[in-house]
């Protein structure tokens, strides 16, 4: 459980990447990691590596420019923990260990070159931290490489680094798809057979914005990239549609920014030739990726393992809410109603999910009444929480929505029913109407929940209180919300 008065740490990850160089600042609750800074500058110190073997000249001018930015915030915040990585452009360059010298002169930090199996295994590791059920093969990329290693085993294997980043796949002729796709392929020979898979799971900016331009071609309501996933087909097309653009054109497409536009052909048909070479069905987006690999090796260390979902909703449960006792004693009390439920994403997830709700329950207790039911609502739906599908996320926003008194309607429909099928519905606002009445029937109170007792047997919902309690708890507002409890689950109702 979160304390609510335990101090925040502060973590900085400082990545210095072949195309961009990037820092940010995390605050540490416990389990749960909020990013609150964040700044990239896109140096390209890999751009000339495959024609001089050299960081590119005005790359390390950048660079070093935004790295003195950034040891002086660092100064300043002075964080618990700080991670200073630098992969393949510096790993690869002749004049590398030059570079991380005269960083560490002008600006105080010390430079780990990661190898490319580090790099890969932390790229792993961030996926595996922000979505703990990944299954089948993380794939990062980079300016200058691709790592790819084996995801969802009891243990991570080594991965392999290939040069198939934009810079090692740009040559003096100019951008032609045909030649670069009999490179790319026969770059990934010696990934097939090992890393072949049903599922990817995409890190690098490049890639993200070709999620970002699938949303926006199919209206997508909800704009959070990572854990989108889409068909292998859908993403064989829109790569297809992006390597067919010129310059212009692409500057021109939803969800493309300017500074990507250069690089993003190159993901594209990286992820076509991964899909071909791999058998992927399914690709999965990832925001985590190395630099929270790197962080979450050291909570691996100093703090207790929890579910990324319970940690973050717990954190934010906390900080907004007023009783720091409640989440937990409203679970505990529901276990009964919880177990009868209808089933949604199935017998190892919904616990999960009901614990995450949980964890919420006094989540609007410092929002404007008049505008509670919105706030909550959009604030669970859009949290930057780990951990969940979109379909997840419409299903807390729902529960939540319940358990504030809003209708089965929600504030947005059309998304909750693009997203949700009916019996997520159903499930999700029998939950909040269950923490409802909970919350109601006690005032909040743990000390009065643990004089009552709610039940279902034999289709009935039986609430119960001690002896000398029934009055003060079984009133005319518990009648009511559990009536309409009642009804949701189609249960008959004994007070």
């Amino acid at each position: 459980m979160i304390d609510p008065h335990a101090p925040p740490r502060e973590a900085a990850v400082i990545d210095i990447g072949s195309n961009s160089v990037r820092m940010v600042l995390y605050r540490l609750e416990g389990r749960a990691i909020w990013t609150v800074f964040n700044e990239k500058v896109l140096a390209g110190l890999g751009r000339d590596l495959p024609a001089t073997g050299r960081l590119s000249e005005g790359g390390v001018t950048l660079a070093l420019t935004a790295l003195r930015r950034f040891a002086a915030v660092l100064e300043s915040v002075r964080p618990a923990y700080t991670f200073v990585a630098a992969t393949a452009a510096v790993r690869e360059a002749a004049d590398g260990p030059e570079f991380c010298e005269r960083v560490a002169a002008e600006t105080g930090l010390h430079i780990r070159v990661l190898s490319g199996e580090e790099e890969a295994r932390y790229a792993a590791l961030g996926v595996m931290a922000g979505d703990p059920r990944a299954c089948g093969l993380a794939a990062d990329m980079g300016g200058s490489s691709l790592e790819l290693v084996r995801v969802g085993e009891k243990s991570l294997k080594p991965g392999i680094t290939l040069p198939l980043g934009p810079f090692s796949l740009a040559d003096a002729r100019g951008f032609d798809a045909e030649r670069l796709r009999a490179t790319i392929t026969e770059r990934l020979k010696p990934a097939k057979g090992p890393f072949s898979a049903d599922e990817l799971h995409a890190v690098g900016g490049g890639w993200r914005s070709l999620a970002q331009l699938h949303m926006a071609m199919q209206n997508y309501p909800l704009k959070i990239v990572h854990q989108y996933a889409m068909s292998a087909d859908d993403a064989r097309s829109v790569a297809r549609l992006v390597a067919q653009q010129s310059r212009a054109s692409l500057d021109r497409l939803p969800g493309v920014s300017r500074k990507r536009a250069e690089t993003l052909p190159y993901a594209a048909l990286v992820l076509e030739g991964l899909i071909d070479a791999l058998g992927l069905k399914t690709i999965h987006f990832s925001a985590w990726g190395l630099r929270e690999g790197l962080l979450y090796e050291t909570l691996d260390a100093d703090e207790p393992a929890q579910d990324p979902l319970v940690a973050g909703c717990a954190a934010l449960g906390a900080r907004q809410g007023i009783s720091p006792s409640l989440p937990a004693a409203l679970h505990a009390w529901l276990a009964d109603i919880i177990a009868a439920l209808p089933p949604a994403f199935g017998k190892a997830r919904d616990p999960i999910l009901a614990a995450a709700a949980c964890r919420l329950a006094d989540l609007g207790a410092r929002l404007h009444p008049d505008h509670r039911l919105e706030l909550v609502f959009d604030q669970v739906l859009r949290a930057p929480i780990p951990g969940q599908t979109h379909a997840e996320r419409a299903f807390l926003a729902c529960t939540l929505n319940a358990r504030y008194g809003g209708n089965a309607a929600t504030p947005d429909p059309a998304l909750t029913d693009r997203l949700l099928d009916e019996e997520m519905r159903l499930r999700a606002r029998a939950l909040g109407l269950a923490m409802r009445l909970g919350c109601d029937l006690s005032g909040r109170s743990p000390q009065l929940l643990a004089n009552a007792s709610a039940t279902v047997r034999n289709g009935t919902l039986c609430l119960t209180a001690s002896e000398g309690y029934a009055d003060v708890l079984l009133g005319e507002q518990t009648r009511r919300r559990a009536k309409a409890l009642a009804e949701a689950m189609n249960l008959k109702l004994d007070i």
